[in-house]
């Protein structure tokens, strides 16, 4: 069986990807690396310190000791570390949220506009950057935003209020994207919205099921994005 290593910030999206790739990838492995430590001192500090880079690089050189298949970075805010982490990695790495991105320039039309939203400042930056990589790389003219909905993932982390989570997540999504044409969820956190937006008559997308896909293409082929 092939196997794969997910690096993760939080717990917040073990459960879903463990349940994706059972559901889409029954003939992978999948190992877990988790350090809560990680996206706490980049929300704190604002950016990737030294601290967050030097752990990322140890937890990736500990993930490629397993020999894994692939190594997959769960955690927007620290996408950014962990490709500057994978420079020399001969394993395949692969940012969980990168599909959905590219997936977000390719079907937004020539002049069109994405709106990056987030609900912890930290990831607005390396998302909104990772957007912007894929558009470049499409050719086309799009302009590239970003909506902040801070406190929305205390909800989910500190109250563990899922519901009420979602139901401001929501709201805040159909009213500050009324005007763009593709919407990325900047955090695997923010999936069950996709699924609850599907009337909103534009591209809601978010990155695990995406991210999932990609993996199962990388490793064997054919997987319909």
């Amino acid at each position: 069986m092939k196997r794969i290593v997910i690096i993760h910030t939080s717990l917040v999206s073990i459960d879903l990807l463990m349940r994706l790739f059972a559901e889409h990838c029954p003939d992978i492995n999948v190992y877990n690396i988790i350090d809560d430590s990680l996206l706490d001192e980049v929300s704190r500090a604002g950016y990737v310190t030294d601290g967050v880079q030097n752990r990322m690089n140890a937890y990736i050189a500990q993930a490629a000791s397993l020999n894994p298949d692939l190594i997959l970075n769960q955690c927007s805010s620290v996408g950014e570390a962990f490709e500057k982490g994978c420079v020399s990695l001969t394993v395949p790495a692969l940012r969980i949220d990168a599909p959905m991105a590219e997936q977000a320039a390719s079907i937004c039309p020539e002049n069109g506009k994405i709106t990056v939203v987030a609900t912890v400042k930290s990831t607005v930056a390396p998302s909104v950057h990772l957007v912007e990589s894929k558009v470049k790389a499409s050719g086309k003219n799009l302009a590239v935003d970003s909506v902040l909905i801070d406190g929305a993932l205390d909800i989910l982390m500190k109250e563990k209020n899922r519901a009420k989570h979602d139901d401001i997540l929501s709201k805040s999504v159909r009213d500050a994207c009324a005007a763009c044409d593709a919407i990325v969820l900047a955090q695997g956190s923010m999936y069950e919205i996709s699924r609850k937006m599907q009337d909103f008559g534009k591209p809601v997308l978010s990155s695990p099921l995406l991210g999932v896909l990609k993996v199962k293409d990388i490793l064997f082929g054919g997987a319909a994005l």
